[in-house]
This record gives structure tokens, C-alpha cells and sequence, in this order.
């Protein structure tokens, strides 16, 4: 059966989500580690020519997908798309440049990022347009492109933004699409802004349009939440004569970091823990983090060997599951304790992470706390290495200037509400007069309610995957959760961006 109210085909969206050696934090300003600039080449700096992406309609190769193609794409990909991207106004073409950036120890490295572009005869496709720099949400695969429409992702953010006269710039990270970077940096928030920043730098050196956009917008989903946060965060803080963002949404991202492993390594760890936590371990060893001195250290041995190289990789999930390199769920051993009720399967035979280490975590989590206070829960001095990595990266450390929303769902099991709630405390107490929006799309509207029928959409649309569910003879609960994060949540939060973004 088909659904006409939601994308339930799988997104790869979701959050948490090399060598060792000591600490590699510098001074800092207002809680933000700030690295030194790296040598030549030049951060930004195109390299080769862009390049225009041929889009796959009907078998046949298009340049421009016109409106009425693009709206048979969503709706053929997903029955009813085109009802919650809008339907499309605006011919869209896809570009894709290459660019000089940098990885976490600040080495030279190379990225690519997709460009959409709109055109046509409404008066929202000419003239100067807003440009939109879009992050995108994690990946175990090196070669997932924004840049490829047939990715859902990718289709998504076209259909609600490009298609309705938003220029997008979407950087695919380093590490990722033909990069020359052996690991992505992953949650590492100094290196994926810069890797953003850059791609929007290359964008304006290649796009007249891009260049002379009438307005700079950043968001993104799940990982990319957390990535368009820490971007408009360099923008403000370093950058401020630079770039003027109108805007800023980060959609379901695990902006309390330090809170979000804390919950993890406390008893309750969530979907994808077991895929997430390497990529993250990997980013701060190659930042010169330290978290262990061997990954053996860290990860039983079963596992530990290669796991620094393992994602992204070539492999799904579910195959890097089955070929027995990483666990399905069990992130700790079945005895290890403390465990929260109702997280039993993440606790089992076969698991990730060594008993010892999540000890160490637990205990320097009693002798040193941290998140005492909504107003500074920074405020304080962990001597374990994953959790000085942690809070280094946790996003509860400045006051955004810019207008911000922050948007998810409240049953998230991907990345839990609290990251938003926890951050949106946070910003509030810092305020800087900037308007904060922090919407729960899986709530009943109220009066006056500004984010009504997004939130309308998603109550119909999660009911809708009941149904499904029990005319297949299944379980409404079970396939609520697993569409939850990705094929539930991500379009509405992005349909709340793209009205959030038009009220500036």
C-alpha cells in the first residue's frame, strides 16, 4: 500500500550521528575551540570546473527537470510527495563543484558539494533568489552524493526548497562523493563547518547567482542539524564580516553532545548507537583527541580491528550487521551496568563497547558532572577523554545571533527530543534578542499556532503508517518507530524550515 501523506522510503538521515594522541585543544573563545587557520591551497578554492549532473527522468538524461517532471518524480518515488514538498514552480538543475578544504587535524583535503539551481517564468525562479546551505544527515556509504536525485535526501531538499526558488548548496563533507579524506568528520563541529563554509565559498567563486543571492539560509537534518548549527555558529563567531546569515535551522540533531553520550553510556542508548559511536570515536582520534590509546582499548576485539576504516564505507548497515563487523544493537555487555528500563536490547552477547571503558565514562560522569544548570551545563571539567571530546563538540556554547529554529519530534529514537529542548533552554537563557522558534512537529497545534499544518501533516501522516501497518498484519507502534527519524519526521521539519525561512 502506498501512503499519501508521507516519504517513507528509508532516508539515510540519521545522527548519532586514525591515530592517537593527546588533547588538541587550543584557547578558546566563549567556549568555542578555535583551530589556526591551514596552509595553501586556499580553503574554498575551486578545484577543476563545475560540472552540470545529468537527471535520470523516465530513462532518459535531462539537464533542467522541469516543474510538472519534477512533480511526477516525487510522486512516483513516493505517492502523495509532491502534497508536502508543495508542488514544484521552478525548473531545477543540478550542478556539482569540487573544493579545497580541510579534515580534523586541519590537513588539506579535497570535498565536493551539490548545487541546485531554479529557473523559469514564476516570479520566485528569476531575479535574485535566496541561497540555501543545506547539511546533509549521516551515511555509512563514501558514496552518497546530494548530488544524485534518485537518493531520497537529495529529492527531498530539491522538491521543498530548489523547486520553489531557493538556490541550494549542499556539500557532501569530506570524506564522502570522491573526496580525498580517508574518514569523515564526523559531529567534529570546527571541521564540518569549515568543510560547509568552504563549499559555499566555492559555490559563489563558480555561480554568479550564488554570489548575488538576496539572502543566506542554513539548516540541516540530523547530522546535519547539528552541522548547520556549528556552521552558523562560525559564521557569527569567525567569520562575521563574511557571511550575514537571515537565518538558521538545525532539524532533529544532537546538539547537546555531551548530554546525548552521557544518556548513551548512562543506560539508554538509542537506534544506530553502534554505527555512530565509531564514526564519532574515529573524527576525534584523527583531531588528536586521544579517546583511546588503541582501539582495542575501547572496542572488544572482535571488532576493534579496522573499525577506524569501516565507515562510511561500502556496506549498509544491516550488511556490515550481518557480515558480523559491527553489532546489530547490543552497545553493551548484557551484565554491564547501569541500564535503563526499556533499553534490554542494547545491552547483550557480542557487544561493541568494552565493559572497562564504558566504566571509565560512567565513573568520571560521577566524580566530575556536567549539565548541572539548563544556563551552563558546559560548566565543568571531565577528565575522560571521550567526554572532554564530547563537550568540546557540544553546541550549548554561544548565543546565536541569527534568527534560529530548532525542530524535531518528541518519540525520536534516533536522536532524542531532548538534544532540541536541551538546546533550546540554552539559547534561550543566552539571548541575544535573535528569534528562537522550537517546534515538536509531533504535538496538536495550538491557536495562533504558526507551525499548524506541519504539525497536522505529521499527525495524519503517522496515522496513515498505522493503518499501513495493520491492514499488513503489523504492529502500528513498530512502524511508527522505525519511520519515525527519517521518513516521518525529516520532511515536516523541513516544510517547517522552508516557512521559518519565508517569514525573513
Amino acid at each position: 500500500m502506498r501512503y499519501t501523506f508521507t516519504l517513507l522510503a528509508t532516508l539515510a538521515l540519521t545522527a548519532c550521528g586514525g591515530g592517537s594522541g593527546g588533547s588538541n585543544n587550543t584557547p578558546s573563545s566563549g567556549g568555542v575551540v578555535i583551530l589556526p587557520e591551514p596552509p595553501a591551497p586556499q580553503r574554498g578554492s575551486l578545484v577543476g570546473s563545475p560540472a552540470a549532473v545529468p537527471i535520470m527522468v523516465n530513462g532518459v538524461a535531462v539537464n533542467t527537470l522541469e516543474p510538472q517532471q519534477f512533480k511526477q518524480m516525487l510522486d512516483s518515488a513516493q505517492y502523495g510527495a509532491s502534497g508536502i514538498t508543495s508542488t514544484p514552480v521552478c525548473a531545477v538543475s543540478v550542478q556539482t563543484v569540487r573544493y579545497n578544504t580541510v579534515g580534523s587535524a586541519y590537513e588539506a583535503t579535497e570535498a565536493s558539494a551539490a548545487v541546485y539551481l531554479p529557473s523559469g517564468t514564476d516570479p520566485a525562479c528569476t531575479g535574485s533568489r535566496p541561497v540555501l546551505l543545506y547539511a546533509h544527515g549521516t551515511s555509512p556509504l563514501k558514496s552518497y552524493d546530494m548530488a544524485n536525485l534518485a537518493g531520497t535526501e537529495a529529492r527531498l531538499v530539491a522538491g521543498i526548497f530548489a523547486a520553489q526558488g531557493f538556490i541550494v548548496v549542499a556539500p557532501n563533507y569530506a570524506g564522502y562523493a570522491g573526496s580525498s579524506l580517508p574518514y569523515h568528520a564526523y559531529l567534529d563541529a570546527e571541521q564540518q563547518a569549515a568543510d560547509m563554509i568552504d563549499g559555499l565559498r566555492a559555490a559563489r567563486k563558480a555561480y554568479a547567482q550564488v554570489l548575488g543571492a538576496s539572502k543566506l539560509y542554513v539548516t540541516g537534518y540530523s547530522q546535519g542539524g547539528h552541522v548547520a548549527v556549528a556552521t552558523q555558529r562560525a559564521m557569527q563567531l569567525r567569520y562575521p564580516t563574511e557571511f550575514s546569515v537571515a537565518g538558521a535551522a538545525g532539524l532533529s540533531g544532537p546538539y547537546a553532545l555531551l548530554k546525548f553520550g552521557e544518556t548513551m553510556f548512562g543506560g539508554a542508548p538509542t537506534t544506530g548507537a553502534t554505527a555512530f559511536l565509531p564514526m564519532l570515536t574515529t573524527a576525534a582520534q584523527r583531531a588528536n583527541a586521544g579517546v583511546y590509546a588503541s582501539s582495542v582499548d575501547m572496542y572488544e576485539s572482535r571488532y576493534a580491528n579496522g573499525i577506524e576504516t569501516l565507515l562510511p564505507g561500502t556496506q549498509s548497515l544491516g550488511e556490515l550487521a550481518s557480515s558480523g563487523r559491527l553489532p546489530e544493537k547490543a552497545l553493551f555487555a548484557g551484565n554491564s551496568v547501569p541500564q535503563t528500563a526499556g533499553f534490554e536490547s542494547f545491552f547483550g552477547d557480542n557487544n561493541l563497547v568494552r565493559t572497562a571503558y564504558r566504566d571509565s565514562v560512567t565513573a568520571d560522569m560521577r566524580n566530575n558532572p556536567c549539565n548541572a544548570t539548563a544556563e551552563a551545563p558546559l560548566a565543568c571539567a571531565p577528565v575522560q577523554p571521550l567526554r572532554k571530546w564530547l563537550l568540546r563538540n557540544d553546541l550549548r556554547s554561544y548565543g546565536p545571533t541569527a534568527p534560529l529554529l530548532l525542530c524535531g519530534g518528541d518519540s525520536d529514537p534516533v536522536v532524542p527530543f531532548y538534544n532540541t529542548t536541551a538546546a533550546g533552554d540554552y539559547y534561550r537563557a543566552h539571548k541575544t534578542g535573535a528569534a528562537l522558534h522550537v517546534v515538536n512537529v509531533d504535538s496538536t497545534p495550538g491557536l495562533g499556532d504558526d507551525y499548524a499544518q506541519v504539525k497536522l501533516g505529521f499527525l495524519a501522516a503517522k496515522s496513515a503508517v498505522r493503518i499501513n501497518a495493520a491492514v499488513t498484519g503489523g504492529s502500528g507502534d513498530a512502524a511508527v518507530r522505525d519511520a519515525y527519524h527519517a521518513g516521518l519526521v525529516a520532511p515536516f521539519c523541513l516544510r517547517a524550515a522552508r516557512d521559518f525561512f519565508r517569514a525573513r
